[in-house]
């Protein structure tokens, strides 16, 4: 959803071109397949990171325009929200001090974007839902001044056909209704990108999809939507409930959702661009001139313009990606799980534990796809949603068969954390590099404390020093942007901010 797109009507003939096109786009992917036409391996990994603006008050700032007039960099881009903005970090290939390098870079960048910020009475806030949002903050007003924005914005109204419901039931329930789709703005997150050949693709998808859940859980920083504290990692919900195309008949029916975990395992790529294309109408039927089948009989690479857009618009939480670079196309995994912040070293940390993970399991002689089921993996992804750090999880019994019941913590120290550490050694990543970030990872299991539990137990020391629930949410939000700019990774952060009987 990246590239610029014009606002315009579509007539009724519009989406059954667009439909055909995608079949030759997908006739034309299966032949690139076909006729190994990829890219060699190259270890590249990408990283974007969705962001907040707000006051030294801890209330949201609807001036991205502005802000982003100020950093004047290609790095920053606009996302749905005014409130929001989005950097992008350049490929990296996965080795040496790499993630120092990223660590460096990002202090660097947000730094920089955060005093600009500051110019003009707002900051950057890295965090997954702002919690001072209220529900008069989220509405097409407030949508960012960018045609695609408010052309998908149109599209997914119009396909839904009424107003979208929110029913979030957590510590407490939220229900309200949207006339549009910006309460998704409300979701910052972050974006992991991994290049990886076709032969290669379909084990690194499948341990992506294994891992979501306990990324989740390490990861959560979402738990207060609208003054309600809700689950651990409230994204999630909320994206689906947001972007949501189905009335509740629909739904009813067993329709997919476009934002979805997956229903089964796959052997290739191809596989989950042609289960786009067959469950989901298209939103933006804009076609392209470049006809992929005569492309390929010339010798070229087709760009798939319609597919790439389209696969844009359907929102799983680990997206393929087709991409074409100095004129060779190339695979992705987009890692779309985790929510922003808090800090520099809380990103980089999780970004380590995911790329070394993912490879582990990967190369694995006996895969855990092979012992879990799929609908097992979609549960643990609820649950660690709801319950974070303190989730239980579904996972196969190491040297035995079966599935048993393991706490997260326990599962990520006892099982996992070697294994990312042996991935990162894979990947050649410095001992140095590796050691410090798994480290944060520990840390916080050893605590049981993340961004979410971290923000819960601030808010509530807030409410139990008299503070009424708006205050209680606004001094929680202060506090944390605080100690994100301290640095220091949230499991080292203090419960409770001065002043309030912490």
């Amino acid at each position: 959803m990246g590239e610029k797109v014009e606002a315009g009507g579509f007539d009724l003939s519009d989406r059954q071109r667009y439909r055909r096109k995608l079949q030759q786009c997908l006739a034309g992917l299966g032949r690139l397949l076909d006729e190994k036409r990829f890219d060699r391996p190259k270890n590249l990994m990408g990283l974007e990171i969705e962001l907040n603006l707000a006051g030294q008050d801890g209330m949201p700032r609807m001036m991205n325009a502005e802000v982003l007039s100020r950093i004047a960099s290609p790095d920053f881009q606009t996302e749905l929200g005014m409130f929001n903005l989005e950097v992008n970090i350049v490929p990296h290939r996965l080795g040496g001090r790499v993630l120092d390098q990223l660590a460096e870079e990002l202090h660097t960048g947000l730094g920089y974007a955060d005093r600009k910020a500051q110019e003009v009475g707002a900051g950057i806030v890295m965090i997954g839902i702002l919690p001072t949002l209220a529900q008069k903050d989220l509405v097409s007003a407030n949508i960012s001044e960018v045609d695609r924005y408010m052309l998908l914005n149109d599209q997914i109204v119009a396909a839904r056909g009424e107003d979208f419901t929110l029913d979030i039931e957590g510590v407490e329930r939220l229900t309200c209704t949207s006339a549009s789709i910006t309460p998704e703005a409300a979701c910052t997150s972050v974006q992991l990108h991994l290049q990886v050949t076709p032969g290669r693709f379909a084990d690194v998808w499948n341990a992506a999809q294994t891992v979501a859940a306990v990324q989740v859980a390490l990861g959560a920083n979402s738990p207060f939507l609208f003054g309600k504290e809700l689950w651990r990692e409230s994204r999630p919900p909320l994206f689906q409930q947001a972007t949501d195309t189905r009335p509740p008949e629909l739904q009813a029916q067993g329709v997919r959702p476009r934002t979805w975990f997956g229903e089964r395992w796959v052997d290739s790529a191809y596989e989950l661009f042609e289960e786009n294309i067959r469950y989901f109408p298209p939103l933006l039927p804009f076609v392209d001139d470049e006809d992929p089948l005569r492309v390929l009989e010339d010798g070229g690479v087709p760009r798939l313009k319609e597919l790439v857009l389209h696969n844009g618009t359907i929102y799983r939480w680990n997206r393929p990606v087709y991409d074409v670079v100095d004129g060779v196309p190339h695979l992705r995994v987009e890692n779309r799980v985790l929510p922003a912040g808090p800090t520099v070293t809380d990103v980089i940390a999780n970004a380590a534990f995911y790329y070394g993970l993912v490879r582990a399991l990967a190369e694995d002689a006996r895969p855990v796809w092979k012992r879990l089921s799929f609908a097992a993996a979609g549960e643990n992804f609820g649950t660690a949603c709801r319950h974070g750090i303190d989730a239980e999880l579904q996972w196969p019994r190491p040297g035995r068969g079966g599935v048993t019941q393991v706490p997260v913590v326990k599962l990520v120290r006892d099982e996992l954390l070697p294994l990312a550490a042996a991935g990162l050694d894979a990947w050649n990543v410095a001992p140095a590099d590796r050691d410090l970030y798994l480290g944060v990872i520990e840390g916080r299991c050893r605590r049981r404390m993340n961004g979410a539990s971290w923000q819960a137990d601030t808010y509530h020391r807030a409410l139990d020093a008299g503070l009424g629930r708006e205050a209680a949410l606004a001094a929680m939000a202060r506090r944390y942007c605080e100690l994100m700019r301290e640095g220091r990774p949230v499991h080292a952060w203090p419960v409770g901010f001065p002043g309030a009987g912490s």
